[in-house]
């Protein structure tokens, strides 16, 4: 998050244009993670994830600046994430949509 945008094919992704969705998505950390535990929580079945606000953001994201307070320590899941990727383009539309009053998962009816 601390860079402004990341390039993937001939798209841009501007991250101080975007509403940090990433940032809103749970974070499942593993052994190899070194996040400090005040910034983490166990859930029921004993996974340990990030923590979120209560206004659900990352517990780490300092929404001032709009960057990660933990950027060199981040989880893996966080540094594999690929700005601008399929993932990220699909999180964001749906965020949008969501935004607009649309169902944020189309419904199939059967």
């Amino acid at each position: 998050m601390s860079r402004a945008g990341a390039r993937h094919g001939r798209c841009t992704a501007e991250c101080n244009h975007c509403d940090a969705v990433c940032c809103r998505l749970t974070v499942v950390l593993d052994a190899t993670d070194h996040v400090p535990e005040h910034l983490t929580e166990l859930l029921p079945g004993g996974v340990r994830v990030m923590a979120h606000g209560a206004d659900g953001w990352c517990i780490a994201l300092d929404a001032e600046h709009r960057n990660c307070g933990i950027y060199e320590d981040r989880p893996d899941t966080c540094r594999r994430f690929v700005m601008n990727g399929p993932y990220c383009r699909s999180v964001r539309s749906e965020h949008q949509a969501h935004l607009a009053g649309k169902p944020a998962i189309p419904l199939l009816l059967r």
